[in-house]
Order: structure tokens, then sequence, then C-alpha cells
């Protein structure tokens, strides 16, 4: 890696030495299929803190500093990482040994799930946004599956006119594939019976947590805060702030990034940041 000052986004070598095997096995299939087996100059741990520096910050990929390979390589390897599932791979592996050193299972039996509608910026094509009815919102709709510590077990993006039903079931379906031993889901009033009957086809029991109406105003709702808590991580990166990318496959990959940032750190023991200060 070239010399240079550390940002603060840049990983540290406790949370590198988690994420480096998946990648140097990633290189390493890659330069068996090239004829000449020549290895390839870039660091990967650098094209790493470029796509973490550009995930915190919310700059354009153009943008990146000039310490850093330049930023059509770096959103070379970012494109092929995406498509080839090595984003979704890693918070897999993370998420895991997050669980089994907080004293749990590495694999879930419960999930939370929730929506976010989010406003688009004008690079995504008309054809993927639509319009929240509800919130009044011309976007993106992330749907968005936790485990009980918060962390992220699947994520779907999909035109904001999707229904909630239709967002939970999308991304239901992804987290029963990837954690088969989910068994029990808690959704908010949203999600309607449409839900709970498909739920209830994975073998999944759906329940939904309503809110006190003898309480007034905010109030943390049980299962419910943990997963607007998880909202509130990845909001603390800027580049989810609004939703930048043309794909929604880059919207999802954006989301992953973030929670490996978040979870490698929580692995480590590193500091992550707070929100508002709690």
């Amino acid at each position: 890696m070239n010399p240079r000052r550390a940002y603060p986004s840049d990983i540290s070598d406790a949370r590198w030495a988690l994420i480096e095997p998946t990648l140097t096995a990633w290189r390493q299939a890659r330069l068996e299929r090239r004829p000449t087996g020549e290895p390839a100059p870039t660091d990967l741990r650098d094209i790493f803190n470029a796509i973490l520096y550009l995930n915190r910050t919310g700059i354009a990929w153009s943008y990146l500093p000039h310490d850093f390979p330049p930023h059509g390589t770096v959103y070379s390897y970012y494109a092929a990482w995406r498509d080839q599932g090595i984003f979704a791979r890693l918070n897999y592996d993370l998420t895991g040994l997050a669980r089994a050193k907080d004293g749990r299972t590495p694999e879930p039996t419960a999930a939370i799930i929730d929506t976010q509608t989010i406003k688009t910026s004008t690079n995504p094509p008309a054809s993927t946004q639509g319009t929240d009815a509800a919130k009044k919102i011309v976007g993106r709709k992330r749907g968005v599956a936790t485990d009980t510590l918060g962390l992220l077990l699947a994520v779907t993006v999909c035109a904001a006119s999707v229904s909630e039903n239709q967002a939970g079931i999308r991304v239901l379906d992804k987290a029963k594939n990837d954690h088969p031993t989910i068994s029990l889901t808690w959704v908010d009033t949203g999600f309607k019976k449409q839900f709970a009957d498909h739920a209830a086809t994975l073998g999944i029991h759906a329940q939904v947590v309503h809110r006190d109406p003898e309480t007034r105003g905010f109030h943390a709702l049980p299962r419910r805060w943990v997963i607007e808590r998880t909202l509130g991580w990845l909001m603390l990166h800027r580049r989810l702030a609004r939703d930048y990318e043309t794909l929604p496959a880059s919207s999802e990959a954006m989301i992953h990034i973030a929670m490996i940032d978040n979870t490698s750190k929580r692995i480590t023991d590193e500091a992550t940041p707070t929100w508002r200060g709690t």
C-alpha cells in the first residue's frame, strides 16, 4: 500500500485481517482465469479504503482523492465485487462472527423487518423509481432485515411505489434463503395479512408490534427499536442519505458496505459512530 496520511474511514489492521482473505481468494481465482496469470499491481487494501471513503463521505466516484488509486480502477473493483456478491458474502461472514462474539449462535432464528423510503438523485433511471403515496416521497424503497442485535441479514431496493407488503416479502424471501433457521419475524403495523400469510408458507411466524395508544409522542417499541437504530447507523454513511446509484444492485451494495464497516468494528471492539451522541 502506498504511504499516505490515513483517513478516518481507513480500515485498521485488525479489521483488514477479517476481510483480506475473502478479497485475496477472489483475486487469486480471477488471476487463474487470466491467460498470463500475472498478478495485478493494485493493492486491495487501498481499493477497499477508497470504497469506504466514498461510502462514508458521500462523494462522487470522480471526486476520490488522488492519493487513492484512479477512480476508474476503484469502480471496476467495486462493480466486480458487487456483481459477484462479495460484499454480501463479507456481510454474511462478519454477521456470524459478531453474533458468536456476543454469545449467540452464528445463524439467527429471529428477524426484524422494516422499510425505508429514500429520495433519489438525478442518476437513477425513472424506471427504477416511484412515488411513496403515504410519505409523499419520489425515490426508492429499502427493505431491510436485521437480527435481534441489529446486524444486517438481508436488503432489497425497489421503487418507492412498491407496497410495504411486497417490499417486505422480497426481503423476507432473501433473508430466509440466506438464513434458513429464521422462524420468527417482528414487523410494524404497515405489514398486512398478505405478508403474514407469505411468511407462514416459509415456516415463519410474523408478529406485528403495535404502538401503545395510551402513550403520546415518541417511545421505543419492543423489538422495533432495534431496526430503527440500524437505519440510524446506515444514515451516518452519507452515500446513503440519498440514493445516488443508477442500479438498485449498487444501492444494496452500498448498504452492505456500510454494515461491513460497522460490524467489523463491533468484532474488533473499535469505536463506532453513535447516533446523536447516544
